[in-house]
């Protein structure tokens, strides 16, 4: 497997972004897209668990796509309380994904501000990620099939790319956006086709931003207890009709068959793509 430094860019012009990153699908980090949101010099650990720690927020853990517990939440918590877990900077398998904060405390909303970066921004999809040291987001592409710019806070974390043209050498699962592989443990004895993998990496940090092109697969690691921000862009209507198609084949295909079939469904998966993954060797 190969991975490649992820571009590190400052001060990248809208034109040099769509026509060196955006129309070849290449990622990219900005070091200075967000440097003028509010939220970039007020977003603290302490700032947040003092102005709005008292609201409730779900977590999840590893075994959120397991399938016998098969996307459910954990536990809830305080947001203060969870903060404050994630600061002492300790290892901890707890995570709040794909939360829409603005739900519930919309004044941050005032604290972001939309890039001009390119057009297309979806401007309902406002999710927020947090997670304790060492805690994995596992290698995934996102449903919707948008562009995402994942701008980092306060600390650290680690991203690993790999374009959609390594899917079947992922060991891609039929009918999801999931694989099994973990690119910072590799187990080639049973993913003997991520050998050939080629991809990128990189690490950002605060008032950072990655950008991750459309379909391309992350898997991220927090370097540190912290959080990001995701903004999503779609570039082309086939991509907003396609994360359509994604979210209905998953909802109906693999959500029924897991509730239905449970461990054999998980297992056909497995086996399927490692059968397509031995064909690329």
């Amino acid at each position: 497997m190969e991975l490649l430094p992820i571009d590190r860019r400052t001060g990248l012009t809208r034109e040099e972004f769509i026509e060196n990153y955006l129309k070849p699908k290449r990622p990219v980090i900005f070091t200075d897209l967000v440097k003028d949101w509010p939220a970039a010099q007020k977003w603290s650990f302490e700032w947040l668990r003092e102005n709005h720690g008292e609201i409730e927020v779900p977590l999840i853990d590893k075994n959120y796509h397991d399938p016998k517990k098969y996307f459910q939440i954990a536990k809830t918590m305080k947001f203060g309380d969870y903060l404050s877990l994630i600061e002492k900077n300790e290892p901890l398998d707890l995570r709040i994904f794909l939360f829409d904060i603005f739900k519930k405390v919309p004044e941050l909303a005032n604290d972001i501000i939309f890039p001009d970066i390119m057009d297309g921004f979806i401007k309902t999809y406002k999710f927020v990620f947090f997670g304790g040291k060492d805690s994995v987001t596992s290698l995934h592409y996102d449903m919707d099939c948008s562009n995402v710019f994942l701008t980092q806070f306060q600390t650290r974390k680690k991203i690993i790319l790999f374009s959609p043209e390594e899917s079947v050498k992922l060991y891609k699962h039929p009918y999801t956006v999931m694989s099994h592989f973990d690119p910072e443990n590799p187990d080639y004895d049973k993913y003997p086709a991520a050998k050939n993998l080629k991809g990128y990496e990189g690490v950002f940090s605060h008032g950072e931003t990655a950008f991750i092109p459309s379909l391309w697969w992350h898997h991220i690691r927090y370097v540190d207890g912290g959080f990001s921000l995701a903004l999503r862009a779609n570039d082309s209507v086939f991509t907003f009709v396609r994360g359509g198609y994604q979210l209905a084949r998953h909802q109906i295909v693999d959500r029924g068959m897991t509730k239905l079939l449970g461990e054999k469904w998980k297992n056909w998966k497995e086996t399927k793509a490692a059968e397509r993954a031995l064909e690329t060797i």
